[in-house]
């Protein structure tokens, strides 16, 4: 099983985002404050699991985190800001909409940017290591799932409720033979190869 902090006298929330290498769509992220004792032996980092664990994890998390929260972070502003900085805001969304006030943040990944004064930790590939940051990528995953599968319905051509806006060859196909859509990331390289200019 996974650990259950790094810190067990601080409230830690853990903290991961989902989306971050789509080409289509928002970057979702979660913040999961797990209460002490918490235990689970089947949650893990939510690549691992099925798509039915995934889904059947998300109530218990949600009933027994002391709080939890989404943030999310749609595809203009990522254009603006571009995704890494997409993923710290969506981080920070969800951090400023827990209620309760955690005193250090676990962020799964090398870099962060901090939020508000509360101290963090970054842990490399932390979803397979602390349950916390597995708890929000599930939650990340999942809530971003349930968008892609709406904007599916309005773009069915795109696969998005298979791919959820990744790169697969069926939605680069698409982006190919029909252009782009009003949720695409217009500043990512949306076609296998990029155009070149002759001059």
């Amino acid at each position: 099983m996974l650990q259950l902090s790094l810190y067990p006298e601080l409230i830690e929330a853990g903290c991961d985002e989902a989306g971050r290498g789509c080409l289509a769509g928002p970057v979702f992220a979660a913040a999961v404050i797990l209460p002490k004792g918490f235990a689970c032996e089947e949650l893990n980092d939510s690549k691992q699991l099925k798509d039915k664990e995934r889904y059947a994890l998300r109530p218990l998390i949600e009933e027994q985190a002391v709080a939890w929260a989404v943030g999310i972070v749609d595809h203009k502003e990522i254009d603006k800001i571009n995704i890494l900085n997409a993923s710290f805001l969506a981080m920070q969304r969800a951090v400023a909409s827990l209620e309760v006030k955690p005193q250090h943040l676990l962020i799964d990944g090398n870099r962060f940017c901090g939020y508000s004064g509360i101290p963090h930790t970054c842990v490399v590939k932390g979803d397979g290591k602390l349950l916390p940051i597995a708890a929000a990528s599930v939650l990340a995953k999942t809530y971003r799932d349930d968008y892609m599968k709406k904007l599916h319905e309005e773009y069915p051509i795109y696969g998005w409720s298979k791919n959820m806006g990744y790169p697969t060859k069926v939605h680069r196909q698409a982006i190919a033979e029909h252009g782009v859509t009003p949720y695409h990331r217009l500043t990512f390289n949306l076609t296998e190869k990029q155009l070149k200019l002759d001059f």
